[in-house]
């Protein structure tokens, strides 16, 4: 149960960093040329692949409990925070996230950009992706080698689950030739909020020195307890948001 529910969160949090990434490579590729566009995509992932290199092997020298606490306070704080906006989103507090859109204004503004060129290479291209994809692909690290922290196999799951996102984000992206607008983006960002705060609660109260009835299987049970939980802020904040303001 813990692996199934650790690679759906690595999955499921690199999908939604990879779809904002795709959009803003697929409006600069497809308006000002791929050749520059790609080369920065791939000068970003050689970058991200050498941080994951260099930061994984180093968390084998902490000692177990205290990775354990410490990755788990991340993994809350890094939850809680996707969590918070995905309740405000679907409560109608705050618009929900429009790729079309954001696809649309990064189209505009490569239209507009001068045509500097530096090496060869289109440089608003370049940097414009280069930056994109390392951005995104940095929250995606983040996950990969924070989940990696805990035990040794899980890097290899973890770094699977990024691989097959990357996989389905990349050749979705190809076929349809925009912005993935119909992917339910604020759905998956609370169901991937959920499972940070529900891995940084489980590895953090271990590393305090709590032992969970049922080891594993604590998992769920933490899972549905937050679910609900924030399923009812949800529904709090709605009627909240419905009651006409007395003046």
């Amino acid at each position: 149960m813990s692996v199934a529910l650790l690679f759906l969160a690595a999955f499921l949090a690199s999908a939604v960093e990879m779809v904002e990434a795709l959009t803003i490579v697929l409006a600069v590729g497809i308006t000002r040329g791929w050749r520059s566009t790609l080369i920065g995509v791939a000068a970003a992932a050689l970058a991200l692949a050498v941080i994951v290199a260099a930061l994984g092997p180093a968390l084998t020298l902490v000692p177990i409990d205290a990775l354990r606490l410490v990755v788990g306070g991340l993994l809350l704080a890094f939850g809680l925070q996707w969590l918070r906006k995905a309740i405000l989103r679907a409560s109608g507090y705050v618009p929900l996230h429009d790729e079309a859109g954001i696809y649309e204004r990064e189209r505009a503004d490569a239209e507009r950009a001068g045509d500097e060129r530096r090496a060869g290479l289109d440089w608003y291209s370049f940097t414009l992706s280069f930056k994109g994809v390392l951005l995104e692909g940095l929250e995606v690290a983040f996950i990969v080698i924070t989940f990696a922290a805990d035990k040794g196999g899980s890097v290899a799951i973890s770094a699977s689950a990024a691989a097959a996102a990357l996989v389905v984000v990349a050749v979705t992206g190809v076929l349809v030739r925009g912005p993935l607008s119909r992917v339910p983006e604020n759905l998956l960002k609370f169901s991937v909020g959920l499972l940070l705060i529900t891995f940084g609660t489980f590895w953090g109260a271990e590393g305090a020195g709590v032992s969970w009835p049922g080891d594993d299987a604590a998992l769920p049970v933490l899972l549905g307890a937050y679910a609900l939980v924030s399923f009812g802020f949800v529904q709090l904040l709605r009627r909240e948001r419905l009651v006409p303001v007395k003046t």
